[in-house]
C-alpha cells in the first residue's frame, strides 16, 4: 500500500502511470467520486507492490521517502545500487518499496445505526469484529426502549460478524441525561430490572454481547457506576456473553469535567472485555475548528490509559466524519458535519487545496461561501487514519472501534486491512 498525495497537475491517468496501475484500478479501489477532478492535497490508495520513482530537481531520499509514507531505512535497503544516499542526481529511478508483512491482528468494532443501508452495511462486514447496534435506551424504571434491530443483527451474523446491543443513559428523543443515569446506578431495585432486560434481550435478539455506554455521569455517581458494572459483567460473563463499555478520553484519573470523572480507568480495565476510548471530538459541533481526533491528542490519553488498564483491552476510537465551521467561532454557533468522500468533494467545488497537519495528522482547508464568510473543514483521510491506526500497534492495543460505520469512507478500509489482519469471533 502506498498512499499517495495529490498534486496540482495531476490526473487519475497520471497517477495510474507513476505507479503502473490502472485507472479503473485507482477508481474501484478508492471509490472516487470525482475521478476526472482531482484535488491537490486529496489522498489516493495505491495498492501495489514495489513501484519506481523518477528523482526531480531537489529531491532527496528523505522527501522521497516521506512523500510515500516509508521510512528513510526501507528506502535505503531498497535500493542497494546507490552508493551516495546523500546524493540524487534527476532523472535517477529508484524502487519505492510496498511496506512489508502486516502489523498484527485485532478486534475491530463498527458503531451502527439500525436504519444504516444494507449494501454499505454488507460492505464493510468483512473488516469488522464486531457490530454495536446504536442504541437501546434504558427508562428511569428500568424498562428498555425497543428498537429494529433485526435485519441489522442478521446481516451482522451472516457476515461472519458478532452483533453488539449498546445500552445507554439517554432519553428518549433527546441526549445523554445524568440525571436518568443516577437513578439507573443508584436505585437497586431499578438496577436489577435493567440487568434482567437486558439479559432477556440479549437472548431473544440473538446478540453475541454488550456494550455500555453511559455517559455524562454525575461525578458522584462514580462508585456506584462500578458497582452496576461488576453486578452485569458477573451475570453476563455467566451466561458466555462478553461486556465491553465506551469511556471518555482521559489524560489522568483525576480530570475534572461531567464527561470523565466517573469513567473510573483501571475498574473498567479488570472487569471489561474490551474497553473503547472514544478518542474524538476534539473538534465538535458546538466547539472551535480543530481536528476531530488530533494525534498528539490521542498519544496523550493512551500513555495515561495503557497505565490504567491492560492495553490488550483498548479499542483506540476512530471516527469516521469531519466538521465545516464557519469563521470566526461565535459561542453557540454549530459546524457543519461532512462525511470524508463530503469534504474532499467540497474542497474541489470550491477550488480548495487541501493540506494536512503535521501536528494534529489530520487534513483540514479553508475556504470562502457566496457570503465572502471564511469556513475551516476539518475530516479524515488516508494519512490520518494510517497514523491513529499505527498508533494500536505502538502501544500494544486490542484494536479499533469506528464512529460510524453509517457513511463510505473506502480509504479507511483499504488501510485498515493493508496494516492489519481483522480477528473473527463468529
Amino acid at each position: 500500500m502506498i498512499i499517495y498525495t495529490v498534486r496540482p497537475g495531476d490526473t487519475l491517468y497520471s497517477v495510474s502511470r507513476r505507479f503502473n496501475v490502472s485507472m479503473e484500478r485507482l477508481e474501484s479501489d478508492n471509490q472516487l467520486e470525482n475521478p476526472e477532478k482531482l484535488v491537490p492535497g486529496q489522498t489516493i490508495v495505491v495498492l501495489t507492490d514495489n513501484t519506481s520513482h523518477t528523482v526531480a530537481k531537489g529531491q532527496s531520499l528523505y522527501s522521497i521517502a516521506k512523500a510515500y509514507g516509508i521510512t528513510l531505512n526501507e528506502l535505503i535497503s531498497a535500493n542497494p545500487d546507490i552508493r551516495s544516499p546523500g546524493r540524487l542526481e534527476p532523472g535517477m529511478v529508484i524502487t519505492i518499496p510496498s511496506p512489508g508483512r502486516k502489523l498484527g491482528t485485532i478486534y475491530v468494532n463498527g458503531y451502527a445505526y439500525p436504519g444504516i443501508n444494507m449494501g454499505l452495511l454488507r460492505s464493510v462486514l468483512p473488516y469488522l469484529t464486531y457490530l454495536s447496534i446504536f442504541s437501546t435506551q434504558a427508562r428511569a424504571d428500568g424498562s428498555l426502549i425497543p428498537i429494529n434491530d433485526a435485519p441489522v443483527i442478521a446481516a451482522a451474523r451472516s457476515g461472519g460478524v458478532a452483533p453488539i446491543m449498546v445500552v445507554t443513559n439517554m432519553v428518549e428523543g433527546s441526549g445523554f441525561s445524568s440525571d436518568l443515569g443516577h437513578v439507573l446506578l443508584t436505585n437497586k431495585q431499578v438496577q436489577n430490572v435493567l440487568i434482567n432486560n437486558i439479559i432477556a434481550t440479549l437472548r431473544e435478539k440473538n446478540y453475541y454481547g454488550l456494550n455500555i455506554d453511559f455517559e455524562y455521569l454525575f461525578p458522584a455517581d462514580r462508585d456506584d457506576y462500578n458497582s452496576f458494572l461488576r453486578d452485569i459483567t458477573v451475570r453476563l460473563h455467566a451466561l458466555g456473553y462478553i461486556v465491553m463499555s465506551a469511556i471518555a478520553p482521559k489524560i489522568s484519573a483525576n480530570q475534572p469535567g461531567l464527561l470523565y470523572e466517573a469513567h473510573d480507568y483501571p475498574v473498567h480495565g479488570r472487569l471489561m472485555d474490551h474497553v473503547i476510548i472514544m478518542t474524538y471530538e476534539w473538534g465538535y459541533t458546538k466547539g472551535p475548528a480543530m481536528a476531530v481526533s488530533p494525534v498528539n491528542e490521542v498519544r496523550r490519553v493512551l500513555n495515561y490509559a495503557v497505565s490504567a488498564m491492560p492495553p490488550q483491552k483498548i479499542l483506540l476510537g476512530m471516527p469516521n466524519y469531519g466538521y465545516d465551521w464557519t469563521l470566526p467561532f461565535v459561542q453557540g454557533s454549530s459546524a457543519r458535519q461532512l462525511t470524508n468522500p463530503q469534504a474532499v468533494a467540497l474542497a474541489g467545488t470550491v477550488g480548495a487545496h487541501i493540506k494536512y497537519s503535521p501536528t494534529s495528522q489530520a487534513p483540514f482547508f479553508t475556504y470562502y461561501d457566496q457570503a465572502r464568510r471564511k469556513h475551516e473543514v476539518w475530516f479524515e483521510d488516508a494519512r490520518s487514519v494510517d497514523a491513529k491506526l499505527r498508533l494500536i500497534n505502538r502501544y500494544g492495543l486490542g484494536g479499533a472501534s469506528y464512529w460510524t460505520v453509517n457513511t463510505s469512507f473506502p480509504q479507511n478500509w483499504l488501510v485498515l486491512s493493508s496494516l492489519y489482519d481483522i480477528r473473527k469471533v463468529i
